[in-house]
């Protein structure tokens, strides 16, 4: 099922510059996947995808799918499981439902990338690479590999192996690069590290034999307290310029507050030498200053525990308001780079307030360079966002919003980089229904940009429409794009960075 919206702006949107009247944006979402669909759902949802030159790709975390990017028909009679690539060519350590996926699309090599855990008896982490761009042609296919992690994550003091949680990926000019936290099983799955790696893009484009890929923790050994600097988020690239030679790839985290609130973020920086891997280094945790922010749903005596976003019915559903959400968009423009991130924060006061979302862009060298905070002034909670840019310096965010008497639903706003212009908000799909069988809400939300025009805008989300009750799965998840009016006409993506340092403030 498919519908459009159109939404009328009361607002001028200032674009490039220039003032637009009674400018509309539309709006088009589909169906993606639903629990009724998905052949091994689990309360877990995890929806993330992005858009290719021909088909859009979703995720959920045990199946996957592709759609038509003009008629939004599924490009399998239903979705396929998981682990499909790695079964079909018989990686049994790669077989299973591990989750944690992220499909990527990468926008200099016009490929698909898969990302995924595997949890079995041992830990393992999996990429798939396409052969094409095109999932109905009939030559498609996977190249896949596999990367024993048991080595490589330590051991705590009674022998355990550390638990590879919350796995990020991320497409770079020089190779694909991964984050993962590091949880001490013995100590009630604490995060107590991190863990990033280094895969060889190069060989692995063409299914060739891939380097070994390269590795890092920090710190080294992990300590046995909570780690403050956790959930590293690579840089992705969109668009079709690349970063200059010899750009390393950067990783953003939070530093998560000891007391209230927080004024920094965490920059790291890792170098890949592919032909002298001792040369590669691995830099960080740089704080960098940003405007204050309290995570999401924080409670100092529990860091890791971000549970507070309200629905009508008695279940609250998690924020994960204590780190940077997917993805570290990265675009160069004009000989200049601009990064955009992405976070859950409160905006009320008081212990586990209202929250909302907040957005930075870094520009070259990861210096901060603007922020604002999405905060329209309802009572409603806004979390879990994705936020990209277009070709035209047009930054979107998607994000659920929920409240007591808001069932969980999907939203979106936007805003030009340049104009320094006010955020505007519109509804992407309405819930009618809550979950109030599990607090789990999707962590890998995805905003992304169409390859071919540059400006089109793809994103998904979950929602409900009948509520998930006892053992009952009901989820649903909606696929969305949408243009930035203007952004056609636009020059390009040689656009004008702004001044290095500055920023406007926070836009309620």
């Amino acid at each position: 099922m498919r519908h459009r919206l159109t939404i009328l702006l009361a607002s001028f949107l200032l674009l490039l510059g220039a003032p637009f009247a009674n400018a509309q944006i539309n709006v088009q979402t589909f169906e993606g996947i639903d629990a009724s669909t998905d052949p091994s759902a689990e309360l877990t949802v995890d929806p993330n995808g992005a858009i290719g030159t021909k088909q859009y790709l979703e995720w959920v975390d045990t199946a996957y799918q592709g759609y038509d990017k003009t008629t939004f028909a599924g490009v399998y009679s239903s979705p396929l499981r998981a682990d499909t690539p790695w079964v079909q060519n018989n990686m049994p350590d790669c077989k299973g439902n591990g989750g944690n996926g992220v499909i990527l699309f990468d926008h200099l090599a016009s490929r698909w990338i898969v990302g995924v855990r595997q949890t079995n008896s041992d830990y393992f982490y999996c990429i798939a690479v396409s052969n094409t761009d095109d999932l109905t042609s009939g030559s498609f296919a996977w190249y896949t590999y596999e990367l024993d992690l048991n080595p490589l994550l330590g051991r705590n003091r009674r022998g355990h192996a550390y638990f590879p949680d919350y796995p990020r990926l991320a497409t770079w000019s020089d190779g694909y690069y991964m984050s993962t936290d590091l949880m001490d099983p013995d100590r009630k799955y604490q995060i107590v590290g991190v863990m990033v790696c280094a895969f060889d893009r190069t060989n692995m484009l063409t299914g060739g034999t891939a380097r070994t890929p390269q590795c890092f923790r920090y710190p080294k050994p992990p300590g046995n307290v909570f780690f403050r600097a956790h959930s590293l988020l690579p840089a992705d690239i969109e668009g079709v310029n690349p970063p200059p030679d010899g750009t390393p790839e950067y990783y953003v985290s939070v530093q998560t507050p000891v007391s209230s609130d927080s004024d920094t973020l965490n920059r790291w920086k890792l170098a890949i030498n592919w032909t002298k891997p001792a040369a590669s280094r691995f830099q960080g945790p740089i704080r960098f200053e940003v405007p204050a922010y309290t995570p999401g749903c924080f409670n100092p005596l529990h860091p890791w525990a971000t549970v507070c976003v309200p629905e009508p019915g008695s279940y609250y559903v998690d924020s994960i308001g204590d780190r940077v959400m997917h993805r570290f968009a990265y675009r160069r423009a004009n000989s200049n780079d601009s990064y955009l991130i992405s976070q859950t924060v409160q905006v009320g006061s008081g212990k586990l307030s209202q929250t909302g979302i907040r957005w930075y862009e870094l520009g070259t060298g990861g210096t901060l360079v603007n922020s604002g905070t999405i905060n329209p002034g309802d009572a409603n909670y806004r979390f879990v966002p994705s936020v990209a840019q277009d070709k035209a310096g047009n930054l979107a965010v998607g994000y659920s919003v929920s409240g007591t008497a808001l069932y969980p639903s999907i939203s979106a706003s936007y805003l030009n980089l340049s104009s320094g212009s006010k955020p505007t908000e519109f509804s992407i799909q309405p819930g009618s229904a809550d979950e109030e069988n599990s607090y789990h809400w999707g962590g890998y939300t995805s905003m992304t940009v169409d390859p071919v025009d540059d400006c089109t805008f793809w994103y998904v989300n979950e929602y409900f429409t009948t509520a998930q009750t006892g053992s009952s799965l009901t989820w649903r998840t909606r696929i969305a794009n949408f243009q930035i009016p203007g952004c056609n006409s636009a020059a390009g993506t040689d656009l004008p960075q702004k001044e290095a340092g500055r920023e406007s403030g926070l836009h309620k």
